[in-house]
C-alpha cells in the first residue's frame, strides 16, 4: 500500500486517467473527490460489501423458498 500525505487541495493522479483530489480536512473526516472515467465504478467499500452480503442472503432465501414450494407442492 503506497502511504501519501497531502494537504487541501492537493491531487494523487492514479493512471492516465483517474485523480483524486483532497477537497477538504475536517477534524475528524477527509473530504475526497474522485475524477474517472464513466466506465469506472467509484464506490465506498462498504457500499459493495453490503450489496455483497445482501445478494447472498436474497439467494439464501431464495433457495430456501424454492425449497419449501417443493414440499408443499410435490410433483405428480
Amino acid at each position: 500500500m503506497l502511504m501519501m500525505s497531502r494537504r487541501e487541495g492537493e491531487t494523487i493522479l492514479i493512471g492516465a486517467d483517474i485523480e483524486i483530489v483532497i477537497a477538504r480536512i475536517g477534524r475528524t473526516r477527509v473530504k475526497v473527490g474522485i475524477r474517472a472515467p464513466r466506465e469506472t465504478p467509484v464506490i465506498a467499500r462498504e457500499v459493495k460489501l453490503i450489496r455483497e452480503e445482501n445478494l447472498r442472503a436474497a439467494g439464501a432465501t431464495a433457495s430456501g423458498f424454492s425449497g419449501l414450494i417443493a414440499r408443499l407442492h410435490p410433483p405428480a
